[in-house]
C-alpha cells in the first residue's frame, strides 16, 4: 500500500505561482518510489478529471497542452517526493490537484486526497 499526501495548494492571483508537493510513503518495510510513474491530475468543478503532467522513474516528462511552458513536474526519488511548479497561473487552472502513483508494469495505482488550487483576483 502506498500513501500519497499533497500539499502546497492555496489561493493565488492570476499570473502568480504555486508549488505543489506530493509525499509518498509505503506501508511495507521496503518502499521503492522509483518503480512508480508519477502523475498530477486535476479536477475542476463540474468537469472530468484531467491529466496535467506525468513523469517517469527516469525523469522523462509529458504535459497537457494547456499547461506546457507554465508548469514543471519533477521528482526526487531519494526523498520520495513529487513536485509541480506552476507559474503564470490562470483562472482556468482552478481545480483540485491530485497526485497519482502508477506502479510500472501493472494496473496498480494510488491516489492522494487532493489539494485545492484557486486562481482568482
Amino acid at each position: 500500500q502506498v500513501q500519497l499526501v499533497e500539499s502546497g495548494g492555496g489561493l493565488v492571483q492570476p499570473g502568480g505561482s504555486l508549488r505543489l508537493s506530493c509525499a509518498a510513503s509505503g506501508s511495507g518495510s521496503i518502499f521503492s518510489f522509483s518503480i512508480y510513474r508519477m502523475i498530477w491530475y486535476r479536477q475542476a468543478p463540474g468537469k472530468q478529471r484531467e491529466l496535467v503532467a506525468h513523469i517517469t522513474s527516469g525523469g522523462s516528462t509529458n504535459y497537457a497542452d494547456s499547461v506546457k511552458g507554465r508548469f514543471t513536474i519533477s521528482r526526487d526519488n531519494a526523498k520520495n517526493t513529487l513536485h509541480l511548479q506552476m507559474n503564470n497561473l490562470k483562472p482556468e487552472d482552478t481545480a483540485v490537484y491530485y497526485c497519482n502513483a502508477a506502479r510500472i508494469g501493472t494496473a496498480i495505482s494510488y491516489w492522494g486526497q487532493g489539494t485545492q488550487v484557486t486562481v482568482s483576483s
